[in-house]
Order: structure tokens, then C-alpha cells, then sequence
């Protein structure tokens, strides 16, 4: 087995003069930037079980869930986020969220969202 170089001295020498406040604050920023491509890939990227799921919290039927889901990607609304989607036709047309699905699920309404969103 080779053994390992102890470059740990060497490496650290930036952080030497560094109090431990400047140091928690680099270390949040290294964190952010480990992080930012995960968080710009979920704001970006979703999936149609994703989204489903999204609905089944919002007390829909996975047979409920998946005809939304559906009809949004055939309309190129997936992006949107489908719980944004019922939610929004829900808050805009002043009705209850499970009718906003359903109605969803059925086709209707959606060149409202295309619209607004």
C-alpha cells in the first residue's frame, strides 16, 4: 500500500491567520458554491414523478395526479411546477384546488397558464 503524502501543513497555510469568525464565513462560502449547482439544477429540472408527487401531497389520487401531470407536459407547462400550476389557476379563477385540477387534468384552462405563467 503507498503511503499517503501529509501535504496537510502546506495546504492549510491560508487559513493560518484567519479567526474563527473569517473561518466559518469561508466555510459557508465554499459550501455555497458546492451547492449552487445543485440548487440551479432543481430550479431548472423536474421530473413527471416529481411532480406527481408534488400533487399527491396536495391531496390528489396518483391516478388524479398522473392525468395532470400529463396534460401539463403535453403542453410544455411541466417547468412550471404542477402544484404551481393548480395552485395558481386555483388562487386566479377563485376555486377550490381540487377543482383546479380536475379541470386541469381535463384540458381546460390551459391557455390561461400558458398566459400568465
Amino acid at each position: 500500500m503507498k503511503e499517503r503524502k501529509d501535504d496537510y501543513q502546506e495546504r492549510r497555510k491560508h487559513l493560518e491567520n484567519m479567526s474563527d469568525d473569517e473561518l466559518k464565513k469561508y466555510f459557508f462560502e465554499l459550501a455555497d458554491k458546492i451547492v449552487d449547482p445543485l440548487v440551479e439544477m432543481g430550479r431548472n429540472h423536474t421530473s413527471k414523478s416529481i411532480e406527481r408527487s408534488v400533487l399527491l401531497r396536495m391531496g390528489f389520487s396518483s391516478i388524479e395526479a398522473k392525468e395532470v401531470v400529463d396534460k401539463l407536459a403535453e403542453n410544455d407547462l411541466l417547468s412550471k411546477g404542477a402544484g404551481h400550476c393548480v395552485y395558481r389557476l386555483s388562487k386566479d379563477k377563485e376555486m377550490e384546488i381540487r377543482k383546479a385540477g380536475i379541470l386541469l387534468a381535463e384540458g381546460e384552462h390551459i391557455d390561461y397558464l400558458k398566459e400568465v405563467l
